[in-house]
């Protein structure tokens, strides 16, 4: 049976796909990310992103700044990392660790961010759907995908763990 998705998922700080995620020193939670819009050929450029999404102790967002730097073939990197920097230091003092948040949406320059509710994934067996009870149920909007898997007991709370990686970038 189906408990539906969970109102609350955790994010395991690591040092690649998800560095900077923690608590400021006032308890808010964030993460700092650069989502992008892929490229598709003769359709569309693509679009960079850096994006600082901040959250209260209990895992709703409260801010979702995110600064738009273009398609990426005209992408000024050094103006986009010190943006990225920027983002980090007016966190001020912040502890990098996992955080728990709530599923959520941000509509930004005509692009839609967040960590976003999908309905899991159907299997096939036999000519027979079913469920896959680990499927993916959000993923990080813009350029990362968060996969959640159940956590027994975790999921009994209504919470599920999210293991993020990044596609490869065309281009």
């Amino acid at each position: 049976m189906d408990a539906g998705p969970p109102s609350l998922i955790a994010i395991d700080h690591d040092d690649y796909h998800a560095e900077h995620v923690g608590r400021t020193a006032d308890g808010r939670q964030f993460f700092l990310t650069t989502p992008f819009e892929p490229a598709f050929a003769g359709k569309d450029d693509g679009q960079e992103f850096v994006a600082l999404y901040l959250f209260d102790g209990h895992g709703a967002l409260v801010a979702a700044k995110i600064d738009a730097f273009g398609p990426r073939a005209f992408v000024d990197d050094e103006a986009r990392r010190a943006t990225y920097e920027a983002r980090l230091r007016e966190l001020g003092d912040v502890t990098f660790t996992r955080i728990e948040i709530a599923p959520f949406a941000v509509e930004r320059f005509g692009t839609t961010f967040g960590l976003i509710p999908r309905p899991p994934e159907e299997a096939t067996t036999g000519g027979t759907s079913r469920s896959n009870p680990a499927t993916t149920w959000a993923s990080l909007s813009r350029g990362t995908a968060a996969t959640t898997t159940p956590e027994w007991p975790a999921r009994r709370r209504g919470r599920s763990r999210a293991t993020a990686r990044r596609p490869r970038r065309p281009g």
